[in-house]
């Protein structure tokens, strides 16, 4: 499947899924205190007044949480249908559609940036594009945040939660995360493992890395 079959195809699951995917997520962030430490961490660490980009921001709520903690939010993402429940909801956070290959921002513009959960739907191939992307759009020393599940299988889902679908989630190895960001750019910080909470099916990880000057 090509780049843009590929991507059209996640785009338009997000899309049949956005509103459910929004109100069952709304307030994810309240049971995940790891996450939210985490996101507190780097929002100490960004320089007061700079913008955090959320790339594959879905319907914004980890935009949202870090614009409730002060920070200039912009949420980035594929799916239109996702973008207008983010709208929505959550009218302090600014919401762009664009690609995580061709981010939809000016070189530096952010002073740090999250993506939690979004890395899982790229072909491996494409890793390091997406993190060439992020490295541009941050200032030098911005730090990158990410969130995936870890492993190594590929799901495919044809149905969610009622609605037909045609999308793949890639488990992902912090190993190679950390491989490919620090050929990016990108000093590694962090890496980090949890168990899954009692509604997650599969341990997460993080990983929390600094653009070189």
């Amino acid at each position: 499947m090509s780049d843009h079959a590929r991507h059209d195809s996640v785009r338009r699951s997000y899309d049949a899924v956005a509103e459910e995917y929004a109100t069952r997520l709304h307030d994810e962030l309240a049971g995940k205190p790891l996450d939210r430490a985490l996101l507190a961490a780097l929002l100490e660490q960004t320089a007061p007044g700079a913008a955090i980009a959320d790339l594959g921001c879905g319907p914004g709520h980890v935009a949202a949480w870090l614009a409730g903690q002060g920070a200039r939010t912009v949420g980035i993402d594929l799916s239109t249908g996702m973008l207008e429940a983010g709208r929505q909801r959550f009218p302090d956070v600014e919401f762009r559609e664009g690609d995580l290959l061709r981010l939809p921002a000016g070189d530096g513009e952010f002073g740090a940036a999250v993506a939690f959960y979004t890395l899982i739907h790229l072909d491996p191939g494409d890793l390091r594009r997406a993190f060439d992307e992020a490295a541009r759009v941050l200032r030098p020393s911005g730090l990158l945040l990410l969130a995936f599940q870890a492993g190594t299988e590929v799901r495919h889902l044809d149905e969610w939660w009622g609605h037909e679908v045609d999308i793949e989630f890639r488990l992902l190895e912090p190993g190679h995360i950390a491989e490919v960001l620090e050929a990016a750019g990108f000093a590694v910080e962090m890496r980090l493992e949890r168990a899954p909470y009692a509604h997650e099916g599969n341990r997460r990880a993080y990983v929390l890395a600094r653009r070189h000057v």
